[in-house]
């Protein structure tokens, strides 16, 4: 059976056009399984109307609700009509990041699908946007979409860590390339390539060191690198020819090889690291999606713990 079966798609609430729904219609249809719209949406203004009492306000936010409820079922109508399976819920919640991964929790799916959007690079790191969020901290794969069809032939591209400084990234390299084959095997027999990017030589050591022969240290790492992507592509059987391993810095070889090759989908994994190092040192992940052209699917590794809770009381007001 093909692994995302019960996906879970986040509601674009400022535009009609959904590309994240689309996407998801896209996978059903030849992956088989099950979607629900969602959309969590606050307004701070009911809450500050003294003048109703609680129960008018309730009324408010219900109403709201259901005419949000009534306009994700407009946008759903064609794909509903044709027989696809898709569930929609709205529910009241001032921080929708916590709300989207909530219901990923509570309603135990294993694809969540939102749209992209640009974020400016140093806006991004004094207010995180809810996709930084998404992408630190919901424990399910995450796959951000571009407003952009898929590309005939699309193919998809798993980026993977060959360093193996720390002992997190074998498994979790596995974990990359075994997911994206299957999905693949169940998308149109999807191409499937790997990339591996290696640090260029670092000057202040060829400078300190008059002995240093950078050439002798940059094919030393490069033949690291090769070593270790031999032994993952023969662990899954893939061509020679569909394994890249590049030089440079991740942020710049992945999206060159991803137009290069026109890929579908990048899928790369993150260890969802928050607080000041995420702030200062970012994700590979966060520097990676402003400059891709395709899709971004994003997956933590085996042991990920996720910091927000499934909200177990239900105590934020819904309509399916």
């Amino acid at each position: 059976m093909a692994k995302y079966q019960n996906l879970l798609v986040a509601i674009d609430p400022n535009q009609d056009d959904q590309p994240a729904l689309r996407r998801a219609v896209y996978l059903v249809k030849r992956n088989g399984g099950r979607i629900k719209a969602f959309l969590p949406i606050y307004d701070f203004s009911y809450e500050m109307t003294t003048l109703l009492s609680p129960d008018e306000r309730t009324a408010m936010r219900q109403g709201v609700i259901s005419q949000r409820a009534a306009w994700i079922n407009e946008q759903c109508r064609f794909y509903l009509d044709e027989g696809v399976p898709i569930e929609i819920k709205v529910v009241w919640h001032n921080r929708p990041f916590e709300a989207i991964i909530q219901e990923v929790l509570t309603g135990q799916h294993d694809l969540l699908l939102k749209m992209a959007h640009q974020h400016d690079r140093l806006e991004s790191v004094i207010f995180t946007p809810t996709d930084w969020h998404l992408l630190r901290k919901c424990p399910c794969p995450v796959w951000m979409v571009k407003d952009q069809p898929w590309p005939e032939g699309g193919k998809a591209l798993v980026a993977v860590n060959l360093a193996s400084e720390e002992p997190y990234h074998d498994p979790l390299n596995l974990k990359l390339v075994q997911e994206t084959v299957e999905l693949a095997e169940n998308v149109n027999q999807t191409e499937v390539h790997l990339v591996g990017a290696y640090p260029v030589t670092p000057i202040n050591i060829a400078i300190e060191l008059p002995d240093f022969d950078p050439s002798v240290y940059n094919d030393a790492i490069r033949g690291q690198h090769l070593i270790a992507m031999k032994a993952l592509r023969q662990k899954f059987c893939i061509k020679e020819e569909f394994t890249h391993v590049e030089k440079g810095l991740p942020e710049e070889v992945i999206p060159d090889l991803a137009e290069h090759l026109q890929a579908g989908v990048v899928v790369l994994g993150t260890l969802g690291r928050t607080g000041i190092s995420a702030a200062f040192i970012g994700n590979t992940a966060e520097h990676v999606i402003d400059h891709l052209k395709c899709d971004l699917l994003v997956i933590k590794p085996e042991n990920f713990n996720c910091p927000i809770e499934a909200d177990e009381d239900d105590e934020h007001d819904d309509e399916d």
